[in-house]
């Protein structure tokens, strides 16, 4: 198979070298040749790294080089490559500025909050103070001195990457896990970082008031602006194309432009009004992400979304595949071993502001080392803000070149790390303890045994609604329930309606003997295999069983072949939570056709308070 991958693309590169390319006995375009170019060797390579389980991005990176002047020399224009480098950047901002959700980031608790406010700021001082520090011995042949480079890697080590943790968070089904949310709800907040950095960054060399005042009010202006056209004209236009689904995407991507264009004319205006030049332009990058904004909430925003995602993978990769044609030739061996020293220095930032910062926060040992462990790789914004400060003078070729090689990098490693992140966690659990950072205290045994009538192993979703049912019916259950949870930031919440908590995990059987799951009765595991780790609910009621034979188990399935090994373990009812959904929507199907669904409803709307009144432990 790879044999036959490489001969193909021989033949392809053979074919593609060819001049004049002929279309319809026409000579193509050099920029439509050049594109096709990008996307055919992304292609290929994406098939390849799908194969192999690596990130696309790098793919779409390696395909720049194999096409640009450092590989094959298929495409050597420079202008060329910055058009698709351009192109894709603009458009990449759009889509940024389309999924920032500030309703999200106010909701997302205290650790969040506090996690997101602080962590960019104080990892950009970890990375800039290495590198003063690297440059000082120096190492990097010179690249790293000046104050300059120091911020650049600073802010790039800062960011991690949306698009890849996003996504493998998905593919676990874990975005609803204490790491997934603190994870994205961080992200969120290092893309409004990143947004303040794109706006200092004109003025990074000879920073002064004045201009920094200046662009701030031209963001501000078109901002306003903005807002304005998207709340009337805007909407009205969204409003008419929503019938005809196929023009959103032409639409959206017809506004993207227009408040670009119009934030790169606002100096043309006051030296035509005023005679002046106030240096009021917005870049083409923040114009596009204002575009994305201050649509993102309008009443078709998921439409839009929608239809702008279909095309989104295209743009991703012109902007990679042309940030790969543009690297240079490396003109010695420190250029890839800055690019490695980039990474670890992002590593390490993981350990030692990211980690840290989660668990002073609030957040458990344990989440907050998987969540810094699963964030360790360099962000695609970290690699807008290099493309541009590369395009404002402020760094090298070659130092861009490093950045771009140290992304990959981090890429590359972004899976592995993120599967093996629980495992780092327990090797480095006694390391942290050690150096200050405990796990919540261990359960110690009572001199006076309490019994309990129910014990909830694990707290998620259909616990959470369980115990809040258990504590409006039967307030005395509730009291006599225990709840085992690693996740000691809802404790507080879980106490308050009467339930006993103990810290544990779920996976160690002398945790569970020594928070009391021996003295229960009724033993409930709801939390589905794909959501626990280091154990699965057949080995949960084997280790329960063995602990006490005599309580009466309920657990949790997720396919049916699942359901005779748990059985066979011990348990006395598994459940499978489709099933009981498709039993519940039965009746309400037959009630729906038989026209009595308002009888149905009717005593249900005054025996239980509506979804969004239920003030649930989990929202």
């Amino acid at each position: 198979m790879r044999r036959h991958l490489c001969l193909a693309l021989l033949a392809a590169a053979f074919a593609l070298s060819a001049t004049p390319a002929l279309a319809s006995g026409e000579e193509m375009p050099a920029l439509v040749r050049d594109i096709g170019i990008a996307i055919f060797f992304s292609g290929v390579l994406t098939v390849l790294f799908t194969r192999i389980k690596f990130p696309a991005i790098a793919a779409f990176v390696l395909a720049g080089i194999i096409a640009g002047p450092l590989g094959l020399g298929l495409v050597t224009d420079p202008r060329e490559i910055d058009v698709i480098a351009q192109l894709g950047f603009v458009l990449l901002l759009f889509m940024i500025g389309l999924e920032i959700d500030l309703h999200k980031i106010m909701t997302g608790g205290r650790g969040i909050i506090v996690s997101g406010a602080l962590q960019f700021p104080l990892t950009v001082l970890f990375g800039f103070l290495l590198i003063k520090l690297l440059a000082l011995t120096g190492f990097g042949g010179g690249l790293l001195d000046g104050t300059l480079p120091a911020i650049y890697l600073g802010v790039i080590v800062a960011g991690s990457s949306t698009l890849l943790v996003v996504k493998l968070y998905q593919q676990a089904f874990e975005l609803d896990t204490v790491p997934g949310r603190l994870a994205i709800g961080v992200l969120v907040f290092q893309d409004l970082w990143a947004i303040i950095v794109l706006l200092l960054q004109p003025s990074l060399q000879s920073p002064q008031v004045l201009p920094i005042l200046a662009s701030f009010f031209g963001i501000a202006l078109l901002t306003g602006i903005a807002i304005a056209f998207a709340r009337t004209l805007t909407k009205v236009a969204f409003h008419w194309t929503a019938k005809v689904p196929e023009l959103i995407l032409i639409c959206a991507i017809s506004w993207c432009f227009a408040v670009v264009f119009l934030g790169a004319s606002f100096d043309l205006v006051t030296e035509k009004l005023f005679g002046a030049n106030f240096h009021l332009n917005v870049g083409s990058g923040m114009g596009a992400l204002i575009a994305g904004a201050t649509i993102a909430n309008l009443p078709y925003s998921t439409e839009i979304i929608t239809k702008v995602g279909v095309v989104k993978d295209f743009f991703i990769t012109l902007f990679f595949v042309g940030l790969g044609m543009s690297i240079p030739q490396p003109s010695g061996w420190f250029v890839p071993l800055l690019a490695i020293t980039i990474a670890v220095i992002a590593i390490l930032a993981r350990q030692f502001v990211f980690f840290p910062i989660f668990y002073w926060s609030g957040i458990d040992q344990r989440n907050a080392e998987v969540s810094a462990v699963r964030l360790s790789q360099i962000s695609e914004f970290g690699l807008v803000i290099a493309f541009l400060g590369s395009q404002f003078g402020h760094l090298t070729p070659e130092l861009s070149s490093a950045i771009v090689f140290a992304f990959v990098l981090t890429a590359l490693i972004t899976t592995p790390l993120y599967h093996a992140a629980y495992m780092i966690h327990r090797v480095m659990s006694p390391i942290l303890a050690a150096v200050g950072f405990p796990e919540p205290p261990a359960v110690k045994k009572e001199e006076e045994k309490t019994t309990y009538r129910l014990a909830l192993l694990g707290f998620h979703r259909v616990a959470s609604s369980l115990l809040y049912e258990i504590a409006h019916k039967e307030p005395e259950l509730a009291r006599e329930t225990l709840v085992i949870d690693f996740n000691a930031a809802i404790h507080g919440r879980i106490r308050e309606f009467g339930a006993h908590v103990e810290y544990g995990d779920l996976s160690n059987p002398e945790t569970l003997l020594h928070a009391g799951i021996d003295r229960a009765g009724v033993i409930i595991s709801s939390v589905p295999d794909d959501l626990l780790r280091g154990v699965n609910n057949q080995r949960l009621v084997e280790s329960v069983r063995r602990l006490n034979p005599k309580a009466i188990i309920i657990a949790n399935a997720v396919s049916f072949a699942d359901c005779q090994g748990i059985y066979e373990a011990g348990a006395n009812y598994v459940f499978l939570s489709r099933l009981e959904t498709a039993r519940a929507l039965n009746e309400v199907v037959g009630r729906a056709l038989n026209g009595t669904l308002a009888e149905l409803r009717a005593p249900v709307a005054r025996t239980t308070p509506r979804a969004e009144e239920r003030n649930e432990a989990l929202p």
